[in-house]
């Protein structure tokens, strides 16, 4: 292919590896949110770029979870959690709740401000926009799962909001601004 793609194909029809894979999808760029679950003591979290609408009516969301993460068995019993839209300026936020340097559980709380909304799930209080879940359904395949939410609350900051929203893109951060 002369134009700078590559192509990569298993013998036998089985697909592509696992490396080509993960390369294809650092080109979908993915807006960043934190995904709060549990209360007191046992909150944590992670991050995700995977969060995507469902349906409006009702309003709900899915985002994926793999099964190995620390916020996954907190989730499967609390059966709720917040999805928090991190503006450009929380990239420390987005840093502990990925777990980087090996931050976990209430620790990924540290160094911002957050409130409940219903469920009683954490909620960033300067996010770009917060939607408070309820787990309608856990999809497991693959080691991971496919999480469905049932929204029971939202907030959505206002035009004066920071102009620029915290994006993953090719294994980095990037900002979109307004």
């Amino acid at each position: 292919m002369g134009n700078g793609c590559q192509a990569a194909v298993l013998a036998g029809g089985a697909g592509i590896d696992a490396d080509t894979f993960r390369s294809a999808m650092r080109q979908l760029a993915g807006g960043i949110c934190a995904i709060t679950v549990g209360r007191g003591d046992e909150r944590t979290g992670l991050t995700s770029t995977s969060v995507s609408s469902l349906s409006a009516e009702p309003p709900a969301l899915v985002f994926c979870i793999n099964k190995t993460a620390s916020s996954w068995p907190i989730l499967q019993a609390r059966r709720a959690f917040a999805v928090n839209v991190l503006p450009a300026g929380h990239r420390s936020v987005a840093d502990r709740f990925s777990g980087r340097n090996g931050v976990k559980g209430l620790d990924r709380y540290e160094g911002a401000r957050w409130s409940e909304l219903v469920t009683g799930t954490p909620v960033l209080l300067d996010a770009l926009a917060v939607l408070d879940c309820e787990v309608e359904d856990l999809i497991e395949r693959f080691g991971s799962a496919v999480v469905i939410g049932r929204v029971v609350a939202a907030r959505v900051r206002g035009e004066d909001a920071e102009p620029e929203a915290l994006t993953y893109w090719r294994g980095a951060y990037s900002v979109i601004r307004r």
